[in-house]
């Protein structure tokens, strides 16, 4: 990758917003990663997560425990940081879109009766990230700065 996509990757114009925006996202998505990786939070941890994600069809259960997990644990510490935002939020919508669509949509909206509320509206707040990136409090861009 050239020096001018990494720039493009890194820099963000996006103002303070956007660090209020990514630190409680990252916090909320690097949480529910650790429930499911470590058991940590009330979690059932990895085993019990890839369990839980076969007895809803979602195969092979320890993958995309492991994906799941570590998309949100990893990519929630990123956010909080400001590093690899853009690429972090996305695989974290991608991740809220799954969430959706396998676990909540049969459920309706609201979240107390196991509805998508809460995976939608990390899902729009990943997806306002990946757009304009990290923002000026962001790692990233003290990386675009030195590509320049």
């Amino acid at each position: 990758m050239n020096t001018q996509r990494l720039h493009k990757l890194f820099a963000s114009h996006a103002g303070t917003a956007a660090l209020l925006l990514r630190v409680p996202v990252g916090i909320i998505l690097a949480a529910h990663g650790a429930q499911k990786l470590f058991g940590w939070f009330g979690g059932h941890g990895l085993a019990g997560t890839a369990e839980w994600m076969t007895s809803i069809g979602l195969q092979p259960g320890l993958l995309m425990a492991l994906l799941a997990g570590g998309a949100e644990f990893f990519g929630g510490l990123a956010l909080i940081l400001g590093l690899l935002t853009r690429p972090a939020a996305l695989v974290s919508a991608v991740t809220m879109v799954v969430a959706i669509f396998s676990v909540h949509i049969d459920n309706g909206l609201f979240m107390a009766n196991g509805g998508y509320e809460f995976a939608l509206t990390l899902l729009a707040a990943t997806a306002a990230l990946t757009l304009q990136g990290g923002g000026r409090f962001a790692l990233d861009n003290v990386i675009a700065g030195k590509l320049q």
